[in-house]
């Protein structure tokens, strides 16, 4: 499953001109066709390549520099000495500039994006992707997958059609923050150069927004280098560690260096900078690495293109360099001019397709399809809907009838896009289609809201879950339960208490279930899937008088040494974890301590195996003495689809599984470590979980699986006959 975080979407809210050399006029063509080139590399590596390219910097530091720029025109334009300042402090305009500018395409993609999820997405996707729909639109989504990338719960979630769009909220909020700055510092310029002549000079006012600028852009920096060894997850969303990369393209727009140089030293930085935004994207893992100090070679790389191509560098004598010339290029120019359009279009058409073909990745023709098709919705939507919108006014123009003009008028525009009746006709499209797709995102968050889970008391002559296949009990034709709608929220009693520390808590939290004020104890110690047995220790600890103490972390296994890798980052925490863990052990002295014995197999190896860190901290526990139950890891699902999700998409429980070859070995692995380790018991359900040949998504009437490798509470509990009975032999308690 391709997993790159998608990229920042161009966006282009103000001129294309050199106005940080006051040269207003003048048309940055060379800018256009690097905004081709970055929406080129942010597509392709999306399509075929899985990774995140050096464009997301491109267009960030492009929009800084030319937003700045504009609001620099702005903020001069407050001052006494402009004719304009007093219509300059007005935020309207400008604000309904930005609305015009990115609202209407966006709309359109969100709307299209809800139809294809009701069309291709399974309904237990409904709920999440309809809160998508909604951050989206409102301009959090940024916010929203940051928060959702720290819960566990929903960390392994397909990706969304609309995952690309956290970059729109970032750049939203940017666009909005920076403009009431703006504002604010424009005003306050203003009321000092009423007082005091000095704060009248351009140069004055430039130096106090440059060094506001630096100032910010500083401590973001600081702060996305910070968070990035805390939590870079988060850091890659939130706005606060992004705001140093438009910002450093606004400082260039405030203090662009007026340094002449030859033609040939142009085309040497331009070549150099050009090379590093093309090939960054292999030899840095951006996903992982930004917006850190890495993120310094495409922001760095896009400035010196902005800056060598700029009359400032430019001998009297000479003109425009080859490289600066070559970025203008016609083609790449007009692919330039359709970025924002692109960009938004290519993900949802890529993620849709995959979810409609059950693949997780494309090939050259599929993705060469995937490309053509999107520039060309890309095209129609910038001449169709984003150019009428933005630059037609929706009012009718008056004009008395012996009135002369002063000068001769602009013919209007060609093409019936620019009337004032297509403007107003589709806009009022863009509202309809716009409610219903929000009407939609709130009845589907409302449902997923309003389901519920009750399946603590199935008749086990209807549902026998694992029994089936571990016992042969007989199978009624009954709906399967829980309903794939649901199941995800059939986790153990341990999550729902949180008593499960979770991916950056690196405390012990020590949890009491069974019957609490018994003598004897086991300890079920380790990651979520240790955890999942809960379920069935509870119960039979209650009624055989015996305590359950967990001693819990969400991906963390007893390790002596081997680093977790989850989600494409290292999870460091579990070694420290389980050593402390293992020393609280050692102190508590639990007669029992109840763990995982195996692990799935790793790439694309077949079948579980005991890792040599486990058989370490085995080595452990047998030489103090201690007692343990080592249980055998269920299958993880291999299918291209979450199981509910498979189910949900209409497919049979056969085929929404994964093949017992491929998830396990012929027989426990950890059965043959019996005899180094006579102070352990080794369980395994696998016939409970799997035929001869295949472990399918529903057994006995229940959803084994509430994921792609937990199983659910529900079939935990059909197992509980099973348990007590080998808890029974090892202990003898009862």
């Amino acid at each position: 499953m391709r997993t790159p975080v998608p990229e920042v979407a161009p966006v282009v809210a103000t001129p294309n001109e050199d106005a940080a050399t006051g040269n207003t006029s003048g048309y940055r063509l060379d800018l256009d066709g690097l905004r081709g080139i970055a929406i080129a590399l942010v597509a392709v590596f999306h399509v075929w390549f899985g990774r995140v390219s050096g464009g997301v910097d491109v267009f960030l530091t492009l929009s800084g520099y030319f937003f700045v720029a504009s609001l620099l025109k702005h903020v001069l334009a407050t001052q006494p000495a402009s004719a304009s300042w007093g219509r300059a402090l007005n935020p309207g305009p400008r604000f309904w500039r930005l609305v015009r500018r990115l609202l209407p395409a966006l709309l359109l993609v969100l709307a299209f994006t809800a139809a294809l999820i009701a069309l291709v997405m399974p309904t237990t996707r409904w709920g999440p992707l309809g809160a998508e729909l909604q951050a989206s639109a409102l301009y959090y989504q940024n916010w929203h997958l940051a928060f959702e990338s720290q819960d566990y719960a929903a960390a392994d979630s397909a990706n969304s059609p609309m995952q690309h769009l956290w970059s729109m909220s970032m750049q939203g909020q940017f666009f909005l923050i920076t403009l009431l700055s703006a504002l604010a510092l424009g005003g306050l310029l203003r009321a000092l150069a009423l007082k005091v002549e000095f704060f009248r000079r351009p140069q004055v006012v430039r130096g106090i927004v440059g060094f506001a600028l630096l100032g910010v852009a500083l401590v973001s920096f600081a702060w996305a280098n910070y968070r990035h060894g805390i939590n870079q997850p988060f850091t890659y969303y939130d706005t606060v560690a992004r705001l140093w990369e438009p910002l450093v393209g606004g400082l260039l727009a405030v203090w662009m260096p007026k340094l002449a140089l030859s033609a040939r030293m142009r085309n040497l930085l331009s070549l150099i900078a050009l090379g590093l935004i093309i090939t960054c994207g292999w030899w840095i893992a951006g996903v992982q690495e930004y917006p850190a100090a890495w993120a310094l070679v495409p922001v760095g790389a896009t400035l010196i293109l902005i800056w060598a191509g700029s009359p400032a560098t430019a001998r009297p004598a000479e003109g425009q360099a080859e490289v600066t010339r070559g970025l203008a290029y016609p083609q790449l120019v007009w692919l330039g001019s359709i970025a924002y359009a692109l960009y938004l279009w290519h993900w949802p058409l890529l993620i849709f397709y995959m979810a409609w073909r059950y693949q997780d990745e494309v090939s050259w023709l599929e993705g060469t399809g995937i490309l053509g098709v999107s520039v060309l919705i890309a095209w129609l939507t910038t001449k169709y809907v984003e150019a009428p919108l933005r630059s037609g006014s929706l009012r009718r123009k008056k004009t008395a009838a012996s009135e002369t003009p002063s000068k001769p008028t602009k013919p209007s525009k060609p093409g019936f896009q620019n009337s004032r009746g297509y403007r107003v006709a589709l806009l009022a499209v863009l509202l309809i289609v716009s409610v219903a797709a929000g009407s939609a995102a709130v009845t589907w968050q409302r449902d997923a809201a309003n389901a519920t889970l009750d399946t603590e008391n199935l008749d086990p002559r209807l549902y026998p879950g694992g029994r089936a296949f571990l016992n042969g009990a007989p199978v009624p034709k009954v709906t399967a339960q829980p309903s794939p709608d649901v199941v995800d929220m059939d986790w153990p009693i341990t999550s729902y208490d949180s008593i499960i520390s979770g991916w950056k808590d690196p405390s012990i939290k020590v949890g009491y279930y069974g019957d609490v004020n018994a003598t004897r104890t086991i300890a079920l110690v380790g990651g979520s899937h240790a955890e999942q047995w809960i379920t069935a220790l509870n119960d039979i600890g209650k009624r055989h008088n015996f305590r359950v103490t967990t001693y819990l972390k969400v991906g963390c296994a007893l390790t002596t040494e081997h680093v977790f890798t989850w989600f494409g980052q290292k999870y460091y925490q579990c070694n420290d974890w389980s050593n402390r863990v293992m020393e609280r052990l050692a102190v508590d002295k639990p007669d029992y301590v109840f763990t995982t014995s195996t692990r799935p197999p790793e790439g694309a190896a077949k079948g579980d195996y005991v890792p040599k860190d486990y058989e370490e901290i085995f080595a452990q526990f047998r030489d103090r003495g201690q007692k343990v139950i080592g249980i055998r890891d269920n299958p993880w699902s291999t299918g291209k689809l979450k199981p509910p999700e498979c189910l949900a998409s209409g497919r049979k429980p056969e085929v929404c599984g994964v093949s017992r070859a491929q998830a396990m070995a012929p027989t426990d692995p950890a059965a043959a470590l019996a005899d180094e380790f006579p102070n352990m018991t080794f369980l395994d359900y696998t016939d409970a979980m799997c035929d001869d040949t295949y472990c399918p998504a529903v057994v006995g009437n229940i959803l084994m699986w509430h994921d792609y490798h937990h199983l659910s509470a529900t079939f935990v509990r059909s197992l509980i006959p099973a348990i007590e009975a080998d808890l029974q032999k090892a202990t003898g308690w009862w």
